[in-house]
């Protein structure tokens, strides 16, 4: 059972206990004692290989089960037939007009909007679900801005899961309507998601529930470090120079530098890309912490609020891993405005079709902000990982487009509205389509 699983370490002092010793966390250092998984590289090599892995025609996370802390027959069995069989593998988009606007030569996007729930926290989910059903557990919880709420209530619904779900009141209603739809136990919390997180950790153990919470459950990570497998199996094993994540509490960048950092050790990619962790300027404490050369443990709560809610955390909770990630990458955090999120969203919608919500747009944003600092060269390759799919929150997509012109019908007032809109832009493309005569 999971013989490819070493054991677990705490980031914060190094102690290592194998997978029945600890379930969360460091007992040395309480909530803050994340740990990280432990494998045995040489072992899953025997099994696994960029070889086999071409012949494999599983399109989903689960093509990497050697590399994944579950147990193998019963996690298939589970998932078996289920949308939760579906989740990864997600398109990467090769995106030459966003590479030539910024004077770049290689830019992809890889659209985890294409999970069965629409956003990147699937992955997790499906490995929260996995070992809820492996540990025995009859119910699963986590706390949640929204969309890690949405995968574990989606996944859930595929397998009759039970799940209890804690989300700010303040969350955007696309998010919580995907929530009663999977039918969740959904409870809005009055408060902020760090009120809703704690709230959750302390529900957990008094209900007997399993824990799904990000940076707390250190298989989290797992489930997430599996796009940088597909990125670079996706390059054919020619690992990009910079990755552009999104951040919040700091679970998906930890997991991206995991996943490199297995196929290092595995000798699968030649060397680690520059992970740069992008954060909206009124959540930034990552940046704070990074410019100011602090610890995760060194951290205080700040006050945090953006548009892009699923990237608002005044305390990440995987604050050590993720700067771990940038400083171990030799990358960097950036901060970037709400207006410069909300402008991104259209940019990568029609310059590569990619429709993303204000978190996953700010990942764009942020290569936009690295640009104009010099952190990235012309012929870098470079991939922007957007998170989440626009229809998560359609009244930020609205505001970044403003509402569309309305016409009676009437040929002329098409006329005039087409000529109101391409005269009030003269560069755009092709110019009027359907010219009329």
């Amino acid at each position: 059972m999971m013989g490819h699983v070493l054991g677990l370490v705490c980031t914060i002092c190094g102690a290592t206990y194998s997978v029945d010793q600890v379930e969360y966390v460091c007992p040395h250092h309480g909530h803050d004692g994340i740990l990280d998984v432990l494998y045995d590289y040489e072992r899953i090599a025997q099994n696994l290989s960029p070889a086999r892995l071409a012949e494999d025609p599983t399109r989903s996370i689960w093509r990497y089960l050697p590399l994944l802390p579950v147990e193998p027959e019963s996690t298939l069995e589970l998932v078996a037939g289920t949308v939760i069989a579906q989740v990864g593998w997600t398109p990467l988009y090769p995106a030459p007009r966003l590479a030539r606007g910024l004077g770049l030569q290689h830019v992809w996007v890889k659209d985890d909007g294409r999970q069965p729930t629409a956003s990147f926290k699937d992955r997790a989910s499906a490995i929260a679900v996995a070992k809820t059903h492996e540990l025995g557990y009859k119910v699963v919880t986590t706390a949640s801005t929204g969309n890690a709420a949405a995968a574990l209530a989606g996944l859930c619904a595929a397998v009759d899961q039970p799940n209890v779900i804690f989300v700010p009141q303040t969350a955007p209603q696309a998010k919580i309507a995907q929530l009663l739809v999977y039918g969740a136990t959904v409870l809005l919390v009055d408060g902020t998601y760090d009120d809703a997180f704690e709230l959750c950790l302390q529900a957990a153990p008094a209900f007997g529930w399993y824990n799904r919470n990000t940076a707390y459950n250190p298989y989290m990570s797992e489930g997430k470090k599996t796009v940088a497998y597909e990125v670079c199996e996706q390059l054919h094993w020619q690992a990009p120079d910079v990755v552009l994540v999104p951040v919040g509490d700091g679970c998906i960048i930890g997991g991206v530098h995991k996943g490199f950092r297995d196929l290092l050790e595995l000798g699968w990619i030649e060397h680690m890309p520059r992970i740069i962790g992008v954060q909206a300027a009124g959540s930034a404490p990552l940046v704070d912490a990074w410019e100011q050369g602090l610890e995760g443990w060194d951290m205080q709560p700040v006050a945090a609020q953006s548009v892009a809610d699923s990237i608002v955390a005044g305390l990440p909770r995987d604050r050590i891993k993720a700067l771990r990630a940038v400083r171990q990458s030799n990358g960097a955090f950036v901060r970037v405005s709400d207006e410069e999120i909300i402008a991104a969203i259209p940019v990568l919608g029609q310059a590569c079709g990619v429709f993303a919500e204000p978190a996953a747009a700010a990942a764009y944003a942020g290569l936009v902000r690295a640009v104009e600092l010099d952190w990235v060269d012309p012929k870098d390759r470079i991939v922007v990982l957007s998170t989440g799919s626009g229809l998560k929150d359609v009244a930020t997509a609205i505001r970044s487009v403003g509402q569309p012109l309305v016409v009676s019908p009437s040929l002329d007032d098409v006329h005039q509205a087409l000529s109101t809109i391409y005269g009030k832009k003269p560069g755009n493309p092709g110019a009027c389509p359907g010219e009329i005569h």
